[in-house]
């Protein structure tokens, strides 16, 4: 897949069009993707044995990777996604300014 997790997307088709966030996760064989602050749903949870009262939760749910394109790092817009080599490595570029995509993990907790 051309998206990967950290990178920002704006989403192009479906009740959320226009909206842009970062992609949280990415499933690669069902080409399907959780953006953050995107095609939220909600989930109502029953009581159960431990918790006596029930709740309603809201989640994202994921999107299709035709259904989000990535955001050019240099002008903001839309863009594709090519490849190409540098320095003997495979890396992605936004075909719409030429620059390079950096990989930008996702934050986490072993800064401290």
């Amino acid at each position: 897949m051309k998206i990967k997790t950290g990178d920002t997307v704006v989403v192009i088709a479906g009740k959320d069009k226009g909206e842009q966030g970062t992609v949280l996760s990415v499933d690669p064989k069902k080409q399907r993707m959780v953006v953050e602050g995107v095609n939220k749903m909600i989930k109502h949870n029953k009581p159960s044995g431990m918790s006596f009262q029930g709740s309603i939760q809201e989640t994202e749910a994921p999107l299709h990777a035709s259904n989000v394109m990535l955001v050019d790092p240099k002008t903001g817009e839309r863009t594709r996604v090519g490849f190409r080599e540098e320095d003997g490595k495979k890396v992605r570029y936004a075909k719409a300014s030429g620059e390079t995509i950096t990989y930008t993990a996702l934050a986490t907790n072993d800064e401290e």
